[in-house]
């Protein structure tokens, strides 16, 4: 079984919340900003609207000589390229300044309006851009035209957006950079804390779940889980041994049952009745003797010791000799019983005979449950580097509800109770499959029984 990765994208929960909280901190930082600019630009427009209505109203007190003067005396005080003038006649003809026209879309209403091109002009001693201008006409029947540039005030909000934006800036980049340190250390505590929660669900009830020397959250939550995991480990030792110890003690006088039996029915006169049923009693030894062989036989493979033999093999031998091997029993009932290879299959690491023990249960499993005239096929496979073991039949198949339980002890299927059996035989299977780290899946044919496939690539296993 694996373990879903918390440490993948935005799962963990110390990624949200680092990346709303610097969500926040954003939108709150250019909410900031766009209300420091507004009040601003609102500001220096207004500023720029009342300097220019000041310069009209001292201008309309001049007329003839006089105002040409005050005109060419606040030039000298103007800075070039922002204020700028133009004197005209009644008939809107040039007379002064350095506007040479009225610029277009200006009303005469003596109002203040913003324009987007101020002069239309390459002299660099008039605006170049959008300006506040007002047409006012003099005592003497003259217009006079006053135009400030936009950009000369505008300058100052773009220099504190500019200080605004670095200042953000040089906030959100540490802020990242924190957020992915302080997203890394609980993350690696994670990973360590999954890889020994897998060794537990692989089998290795021994493993507990890593402590920090911080005593934080997650410390204490690991901390109660290996506490409880001790709880379940010892009940499950107690529980074990029990079963295997009522295995084991009455293995032995149900052999002498056995024994006393079979000489009693070879006392008996042959064909008698007493005899019958002596046979029947027999049978029935027989059957739990065979369970009870088949509990300690998974007792047995629950040892991790055993995987201190494994060794790299080749696949192939193994299933051409399960081929032989049942090939003639599956004649005999009338099967087609086939075995397909590529070349060459990539070696496993495992023990020789308890893969063999597990394939022939698959197999013996198919045989039995195929009825005459169908057809049950042994096939290795080579799955992107490592090997593939299937078995499939035309039988009746297994469920889907009941795939899971299969492999649970005793278990037998709706479609096998008129088979005979004891329920263990996938049993000792997922044993054998559980001890070399492999994968066994149970799907649906195209012959149209079960396919059972042995994924041979070898995943975490608990040590020993």
């Amino acid at each position: 079984m694996s373990l879903p990765n918390p440490s993948k994208g935005w799962r963990s929960s110390s990624s949200r919340l680092l990346a709303l909280y610097s969500s926040l901190f954003v939108i709150w930082s250019a909410s900031l900003m766009g209300v420091m600019y507004y009040e601003v630009s609102s500001y220096l427009d207004n500023l720029a609207k009342h300097s220019l209505m000041q310069r009209q109203h001292l201008f309309s007190h001049f007329s003839g000589e006089q105002l040409a003067d005050a005109l060419a005396v606040s030039m000298t005080f103007d800075i070039r390229g922002v204020d700028a003038y133009g004197l005209f006649d009644a008939e809107l003809r040039y007379l002064n300044g350095a506007l040479r026209h009225i610029p277009y879309g200006l009303p005469l209403d003596g109002k203040i309006h913003m324009l987007s091109d101020c002069a239309g002009s390459d002299d660099p001693t008039l605006p170049a851009d959008s300006c506040d201008a007002v047409a006012t006409q003099t005592r003497d029947g003259r217009w006079l035209v006053l135009v400030r540039d936009n950009g000369s005030l505008f300058a100052v909000t773009r220099i504190i957006l500019h200080a605004l934006f670095w200042g953000a800036t040089l906030t959100i980049i540490p802020g990242i950079i924190g957020w992915h340190l302080l997203r890394r250390r609980p993350l690696q505590r994670i990973r360590a804390i999954q890889a020994s929660a897998e060794a537990i669900v692989a089998g290795d009830l021994t493993r507990r779940l890593p402590l920090s020397n911080r005593r934080d959250e997650l410390d204490m939550l690991a901390a109660i889980v290996n506490a409880m995991l001790e709880r379940i480990e010892r009940l499950m030792h107690e529980v074990k041994g029990v079963c295997d110890n009522i295995a084991h003690d009455l293995r032995t006088p149900l052999t002498r049952l056995r024994a006393q039996l079979y000489r009693m029915q070879q006392q008996a006169g042959e064909g008698s009745k007493e005899a019958a049923q002596l046979d029947l009693v027999l049978g029935e030894a027989d059957t739990l003797m065979a369970r009870f062989r088949g509990l300690l036989r998974i007792s047995e493979l629950e040892d991790r010791q055993r995987r201190s033999g494994f060794v790299q093999l080749d696949p192939t031998p193994l299933l051409q000799e399960l081929h032989d091997f049942y090939l003639p029993l599956a004649e005999d009932d009338g099967l087609v019983f086939q075995l397909q290879l590529p070349g060459t299959l990539p070696p496993l690491n495992g023990d020789r005979a308890l893969l063999f023990e597990a394939v022939a249960n698959l197999l013996s499993n198919s045989i039995k449950f195929t009825p005459p005239g169908g057809q049950v096929i042994l096939r290795g496979t080579d799955a992107g580097g490592h090997t593939k073991i299937e078995v499939l039949d035309s039988g009746p198949g297994i469920p889907e509800a009941e795939r899971e339980a299969v492999f649970q002890r005793f278990y037998r299927a709706e479609a096998g109770n008129l088979k005979s059996g004891f329920g263990l035989g996938l049993s000792i299977v997922a044993a054998i499959v559980s001890l070399h780290g492999f994968t066994l899946e149970v799907g649906s044919s195209e012959l149209g029984g079960a396919q059972l496939v042995l994924d041979c690539r070898q995943r975490l296993i608990p040590q020993a």
